[in-house]
């Protein structure tokens, strides 16, 4: 008997809900199907050092309560070289299962938390380091205030982000708040 493809209305419904610490193991074990076990040595891992994620901003995308999506936001801080600190909220990693890429997970995970950081009054001065070209498209990130920022790793310039009306056009190098 020939299989058949489920229905749209077959389709399980995805659902976006607050990041609790009971899915920290399933986050992590996304997090290495998205990015490699390596990932923790990446400069994005170092700018945040061990601060714990903000709980406000952390979501999850689940089917049938399985763990297909999620993201997260940390405190970190610009460190002036006059020696200001500027604090800003760190977006990312968005991890979304790889069978599932391409289908608006990861979006719906950007707009979601970027909604909550503007309840929260988060979104004044929010940074990430992604892809420029959908980061500006869709959620209005750039790299026009982030040319002098230095990082405790290596970066692709074109790829450090930034959006908000507080975000500092100043030398300094980013950190853990």
């Amino acid at each position: 008997m020939p299989m058949t493809a489920p229905t749209p209305d077959a389709t399980p419904a995805i659902t976006l809900a607050r990041l609790t610490p009971d899915r920290e193991p399933a986050v992590e074990a996304l997090l290495d199907l998205a990015f490699g076990p390596a990932r923790h040595g990446r400069t994005a891992y170092l700018v945040r050092g061990t601060v714990r994620a903000i709980p406000e901003l952390g979501f999850a995308a689940l089917e049938d309560d399985r763990l297909i999506g999620s993201i997260q936001c940390w405190p970190i801080a610009l460190t002036g070289d006059d020696g200001i600190v500027h604090p800003l909220v760190m977006l990312g990693p968005v991890a979304v299962e790889p069978g599932r890429q391409q289908a608006g997970i990861g979006r719906q995970l950007m707009e979601t938390t970027l909604a909550a950081a503007a309840a929260h009054r988060l979104d004044e001065a929010m940074m990430l380091i992604g892809d420029p070209e959908y980061y500006a498209r869709f959620f209005g990130f750039s790299a026009e205030r982030t040319a002098r920022w230095r990082l405790p790793g290596p970066v692709e310039r074109h790829r450090l982000l930034a959006r908000g009306g507080r975000v500092p056009d100043v030398a300094g190098m980013l950190g853990p708040r």
